[in-house]
């Protein structure tokens, strides 16, 4: 018997998939009203869906940093807590910008770094295509709550499958 490994998925289609879920969740940022993307939360202690926000855009590039270079530089998380709310616009610019970091060094990144374990940041170790899994799977949870807060909001979100 022949032992062959065959790829699931290619570092550029698993690209392409994220891409479309960033498109989608940029259209359920647009969608929020000014007045409530940094205020309105249905329950609290949860946060509001502009700061759910900018911790997915405050993980992408030190991940993908860390992955291309095996550098896990500590993000300045308390930091990025502490910033001005950004206006919409500049939230959006924000998420844009992201995404150009993402199409930057996405091919910066040796295909066998997606299977070496890593630990990122000092605290969570794991193979690299996981660390990427768990930024799309944040992304959707994150979005997710987004369609719930809408709603709440009297707002129809875009339909999810319009990627």
């Amino acid at each position: 018997m022949t032992d062959t490994k065959t790829t699931f998925i290619t570092p550029e289609v698993l690209l392409e998939h994220w891409e479309g879920h960033r498109r989608l969740t940029r259209r359920v940022i647009d969608a929020f009203p000014e007045d409530q993307l940094f205020t309105f939360t249905p329950a609290p202690p949860m946060r509001s869906f502009g700061v759910l926000m900018l911790e997915i855009i405050g993980m992408v590039a030190p991940t993908l940093g860390g992955l291309s270079t095996g550098l896990w530089e500590q993000p300045d998380w308390a930091g990025i807590a502490k910033q001005a709310e950004p206006t919409k616009a500049e939230l959006l610019a924000l998420w844009d910008e992201t995404s150009t970091v993402l199409h930057d060094r996405w091919p910066k990144i040796p295909e066998a770094r997606f299977h070496e374990v890593h630990t990122a940041f000092g605290q969570w170790t794991m193979p690299g295509a996981d660390l990427v899994l768990y930024l799309v799977d944040n992304e959707i949870h994150h979005r997710a709550q987004g369609y719930v807060y809408l709603r709440l909001l009297g707002i129809e979100p875009p339909p999810f499958y319009e990627r």
